[in-house]
């Protein structure tokens, strides 16, 4: 939960002025279209990444499924955990925080087909770059895993200790192709050719999960870390397709003005990595010496948050940049509205959603790990503390599923300093709530979790407060209103699923098929599921909320966006 807490960090009180050399080399031309066309075209490709993350996040859980049946919540789930952080680590201080911040952007600029040639150069360039600075840290950790193990789970006992450095070795070479594949996904976004780099996920986690079908028996846990490695190949590989017009190849040149731009947008973005990182290792430290079971629950926790994180948020996130980078280019009145506009209906999208995914998550906890998790070796013992875990997780659901579209919307500016200080300062929240209260009680798993929750909120609250300065208010959208109703429809969507749980809890027990059933337990969670989602989408549409639910939105997707007079409904 940690790691991708932390892996968006970002702040700045006051404007700050770009670089020149930030700027396009050639002014661009910055048409404003209807935000009507904007918005299909935004719901068109969040659509489209949404059905990856759908398919991303549905194998993920399958995959967390199989690990808990095969391994359940053991101490060498805990040692693959910490072995496949290595390779995300690497890969988040390198790529995985530039892509939205800096590629996509730098990117953009070289998209236009008269510079083309200058594109494929500035990319070839960026690759060989990350490769020769990736195979160092590679042999590193080869070299020296056990200690690197010792490092980020000091805490566990030592067969399993061994075995996360047994692990590493076969990990960490993953992140090659992981950096490869994330900058094959920057290229790809900033073409606007969203289809392949959405399922990257998809293949990734379903390479983990055929390999541990297959070898689980034979390999053991080791089976999940070379499902891994070719999970890394193969993400690389699906996006190529999409690529077939680009002219990529080995060069070290270090001049090209679009790569020293990148840079100077990395700067800020490394400095808060490096400190967020450095904090992720510090987590698994800590949460190792809590128990040799918590970094497993608190992984399976993290599974079921990230679902509607990466379903929404991340979706809609995505969808929004390159939209919203080009409206940042212009100083318009025009332009600027059109910005705040994007940003409005992206963040009207998340509270909707994620909101009710929330409390819904809250009320079913149980049954839903039950049903997900609660077989082989995965024991109830295990499904009351991943629950738990998980409880506390949800406390910090929206804020950062809100600011993530915050988020971007600095990146689109060329703003990464704001987001870098912000995460910095988040950290340091983070560090004193988890390590503060140990100074008068014990250290819990659950203790972290919330430090992490806090986190995130303050982290929210503050990049909202930074960005309504910025732009000079949101503009007459009503956010606060929708968030209101929203909230109160999820409520009593909330206490109305609860008693549709209990009622179909007793009813399947009469049925006789209670006792970790799958066919109940799916029978549960699926009717108290679906009374909660028709609860709120009637709700929702009685409180005439823009965009209403999912339905009622894509019924109304030509009108996201519009002028105010040009709507069916009031807005929000």
């Amino acid at each position: 939960i940690t790691r991708k807490a932390v892996a968006m960090s970002d702040t700045s009180p006051l404007p700050l002025s770009l670089p020149q050399d930030t700027q396009p080399s050639q002014p661009l031309p910055v048409p404003v279209p209807p935000v009507r066309e904007d918005t299909r075209r935004i719901v068109r490709a969040a659509s489209i990444i949404s059905l990856g993350n759908v398919a991303s996040r549905v194998l993920g859980l399958v995959r967390e499924t199989v690990k808990a049946d095969l391994f359940g919540a053991t101490g060498m789930v805990s040692a693959f955990q910490v072995a496949a952080a290595v390779p995300t680590i690497l890969y988040d201080l390198l790529i995985g925080g530039i892509i939205s911040s800096a590629l996509v952007p730098v990117f953009s600029e070289y998209t236009p087909q008269g510079r083309r040639d200058d594109l494929w150069f500035l990319v070839s360039s960026l690759m060989s770059l990350v490769t020769v600075v990736l195979a160092f840290f590679v042999l590193l950790v080869e070299l020296f895993a056990p200690q690197v193990a010792w490092l980020l789970s000091g805490g566990l006992d030592p067969e399993p200790l061994a075995v996360t450095a047994y692990l590493l070795r076969i990990t960490v070479p993953a992140v090659l192709f992981m950096t490869l594949s994330g900058i094959f996904t920057g290229l790809l976004y900033a073409l606007r050719r969203f289809t392949l780099p959405a399922f990257t996920a998809a293949i990734f986690n379903a390479s983990i999960v055929v390999v541990a079908l297959v070898m689980g028996y034979r390999w053991g846990v080791a089976s999940l870390a070379v499902g891994l490695l070719v999970g890394a190949v193969l993400q690389t590989l699906l996006q190529l397709p999409a690529l077939r017009d680009a002219r990529l190849r080995f060069t070290l040149n270090l001049r090209h003005p679009g790569l020293r731009r990148i840079a100077r947008l990395y700067i800020p973005i490394g400095l808060s990595l490096v400190v967020s990182q450095l904090a992720v290792a510090l987590s698994y430290n800590l949460a190792s010496r809590t128990g040799e079971r918590s970094i497993a629950w608190m992984n399976y926790a993290a599974t079921l948050i990230q679902f509607p994180l990466g379903l929404v948020a991340t979706a809609v996130s995505v969808a929004i940049l390159p939209t919203l980078s080009r409206y940042a280019l212009g100083d318009s009145p025009a332009e600027q509205a059109a910005f705040k506009t994007t940003l409005a209906q992206g963040l009207k999208l998340v509270l909707l959603l994620t909101i009710p995914a929330t409390v819904g998550l809250f009320v079913l906890a149980r049954p839903v790990i039950a049903l997900l998790f609660e077989h082989g070796d995965f024991t109830p013992y295990d499904t009351e503390h991943t629950m738990q875990a998980l409880w506390v997780a949800l406390l910090g659901l929206v804020p950062y599923a809100v600011d993530q579209p915050l988020i971007f919307a600095f990146y689109a500016r060329k703003d990464t300093w704001t987001p870098a200080l912000v995460g910095i300062f988040g950290v340091g929240i983070y560090l004193l709530a988890a390590l503060g209260p140990t100074l008068v009680i014990p250290l819990t798993l659950n203790g972290l979790i919330l430090a992490n929750s806090l986190q995130l909120t303050s982290h929210a609250l503050i990049t909202a407060y930074l960005l309504r300065r910025r732009l000079g208010g949101w503009g007459e959208h009503g956010l606060g209103s929708l968030a209101v109703r929203a909230l109160g429809a999820s409520l009593v969507m909330g206490g109305l699923t609860w008693l549709a749980m209990r009622f179909l809890e007793d009813q399947v027990v009469r049925l006789g098929l209670g006792s970790g059933q799958v066919v109940g337990e799916l029978l549960i969670v699926g009717g108290a599921a679906g009374v909660g989602l028709i609860t709120y989408a009637l709700l929702m549409a009685l409180l005439r909320a823009d965009g209403g639910v999912l339905l009622l939105l894509l019924r109304r997707r030509g009108q996201l966006g519009a002028p105010a007079s040009e709507r069916s409904t009031p807005s929000s």
